[in-house]
């Protein structure tokens, strides 16, 4: 017996994506500098190992699943744009839902739950200065 469609139909989900990730496309794609894909990595792999708590679309779910959903993220924009920045994508991807428009949050261990930009924001410049 055929299963019923998805409510949402991976074509419908690319084109929500594709939106979402249009601050990150000039005119055409171009890769994505190594710098900028060694942070953005290094972020992604920082959330994984954080333990932390992480809700998109107001459901939580363990940090290896958000990293595993952001590197998800991460691989189709860069595959469609250059990324200019680690902060354009943690502004374009890691801050917010592409089907919604709701803020990402994080929470770590008894610590506030907060939106996802600031944490990513405060690691990476972590990164930055212990790279630096």
């Amino acid at each position: 017996m055929p299963q019923p469609p998805s409510p949402l139909r991976p074509r419908r989900f690319t084109a929500l994506l594709l939106a979402a990730m249009l601050p990150f496309a000039a005119s055409a794609p171009a890769a994505t500098a190594p710098a900028v894909d060694a942070e953005i990595s290094a972020l992604i792999a920082d959330l994984r190992d954080s333990g932390c708590r992480f809700q998109r679309n107001g459901r939580w779910h363990d940090a290896k699943r958000a990293a595993a959903h952001l590197q998800r993220k991460y691989d189709y924009a860069r595959d469609d744009a250059d990324i200019p920045s680690a902060e354009a994508f943690i502004d374009g991807a890691a801050s917010r839902s592409s089907l919604s428009g709701r803020a990402y949050r994080v929470q770590c261990g008894d610590a506030a739950e907060e939106d996802s930009r600031g944490w990513f924001l405060r690691r990476l410049q972590a990164l930055r200065a212990k790279a630096g």
